[in-house]
């Protein structure tokens, strides 16, 4: 039996789905455990090319079963609608290989509604939110002020506890917002239209998992954004409104006595960041504008463009820190062929002063990058499917990487289909 977590190492985006579609190729189980459908993850294999937000990406194998934790924010609309998407491409879903966990809170209609509310009352100091409701599911669940998935099967409980929640919700959408109130016919059309649709596959996911367990069989923890965006490790506060830690997978996913042997870290060969806060390594202008459309960076759910830089291996090095990864997944080293010169941030300044740390979020906004160069190889490597495919310039800039991040580099993938992997063990 082996337990594996795939995380993100930096702000996220870094090709987590393409490296879950690959490796759950070994595992009987994948579990998405924490956030919700505010960002994508992007897969292409055999059966087409997907932008998945809330499926878990281990959804295209056969035999495997796909769990939405108790971590997740469980939007019942988006998730049947990319359901239906899925399904209209030729791939089963059913409730034997999808499974949503009865604890899972629902993502209520109006949590998309007060999260567009606050950011434009934030105005030029908003969070850049993906206003798909998350801050707002995630404060409401820590108020214990949800609805848990389970909750649909006692219809008379179900509709008097939506009540109470809608009297209490009303007041801020009405007297701090301006905004129209919800009604109990509205919430009804909601359960109506939506909520039926997910229900025959809410089950006691955790008595799976354990079961699971017991009987020998390996469980993939898919994670959501990265570990610059963590709630309490992150860029505070341009974070997620979640835990995107590996160790929070057996929490989030309902099996909290889950024992992790491996973690997968997830890097991008060069830096991106969708939303607000700090990006010490961010490129700018002409120089910005090439790299995001080499590596064609715009958000899968928003599609809004992507800020981009060079590879930050201060950024990188904390990331894999708190994740305690043991082994990394190098996306999208393709990308980078075009240049003649590849940057890498391989320290900051800070008041004048050289630091290797990743410093608190605040003092970010003070940094500036120190850049290094390396030789480019200017040759296309989307081919290669050994490490001795690859010239000896891309070689190098992996070792370096490898070397000055301390964690070895097991996998780089050097295109976003399924076979585009150099597996390096």
């Amino acid at each position: 039996m082996k337990n594996c977590a795939i995380v993100g190492i930096n702000w996220g985006d870094e090709g987590k789905g393409r490296m879950v579609d690959l490796l759950t190729e070994n595992y009987d189980v994948v579990v998405r455990f924490q956030g919700g459908g505010n960002a994508g993850h992007t897969v292409i294999n055999e059966k087409g090319k997907f932008a998945l937000h809330l499926l878990p990406s281990g959804i295209f194998r056969d035999g495997v079963v796909n769990i939405l934790g108790n971590g997740v924010a469980m939007d019942p609309e988006n998730l049947w609608k990319e359901v239906s998407e899925v399904v209209a491409q030729g791939v089963s879903i059913t409730p034997e290989n999808l499974k949503i966990s009865d604890r899972a809170s629902l993502l209520l209609p109006w949590h998309r509604e007060l999260d567009e509310l606050e950011e434009q009352r934030l105005a030029d100091k908003k969070y850049g939110s993906t206003k798909q409701g998350i801050a707002p599911f995630y404060s409401d669940k820590y108020q214990k002020k949800t609805i848990l998935a389970g909750e649909l099967f006692y219809e008379e409980e179900l509709l008097a506890h939506l009540a109470d929640l809608m009297e209490w919700k009303n007041l801020t959408l009405t007297k701090v917002y301006g905004a129209r109130p919800y009604t109990m016919d509205m919430l009804k059309a909601w359960l109506k239209d939506a909520c039926e649709k997910i229900k025959p596959f809410v089950c006691d996911t955790g008595a799976f998992l354990a079961n699971a367990n017991k009987e020998g069989k390996s469980i993939l923890f898919e994670a959501q954004l990265g570990s610059l965006r963590d709630l309490d490790y992150g860029i505070y506060p341009y974070t997620t409104s979640s835990n995107t830690m590996a160790a929070y997978a057996p929490i989030g996913s309902g099996f909290p006595g889950a024992k992790i042997s491996d973690v997968v870290g997830v890097v991008k060969a060069y830096s991106t960041c969708v939303g607000e806060g700090p990006f010490v390594c961010e490129m700018f202008g002409d120089e910005a504008e090439e790299l995001r459309k080499a590596g064609f960076e715009y958000g899968a759910k928003t599609g809004r463009p992507r800020r981009v830089g060079p590879l930050d291996i201060i950024a990188t090095s904390y990331g894999i820190e708190v994740q305690a990864a043991t082994e990394i997944a190098l996306t999208k080293l393709d990308v980078l062929s075009y240049m003649d010169k590849i940057p890498v941030c391989v320290a900051y300044e800070l008041d004048g002063k050289r630091i290797d740390r990743f410093p608190f979020p605040i003092a970010q906004n003070r940094c500036k990058p120190i850049i290094e160069y390396f030789d480019g190889w200017k040759t296309d490597i989307s081919g290669a499917r050994t490490w001795e495919d690859l010239p000896k310039q891309a070689q190098d800039y992996v070792l370096y990487v490898e070397k000055t991040i301390g964690c070895p580099i097991t996998y780089v993938s050097v295109g976003p289909e399924r076979e585009s992997i150099i597996v390096r063990k």
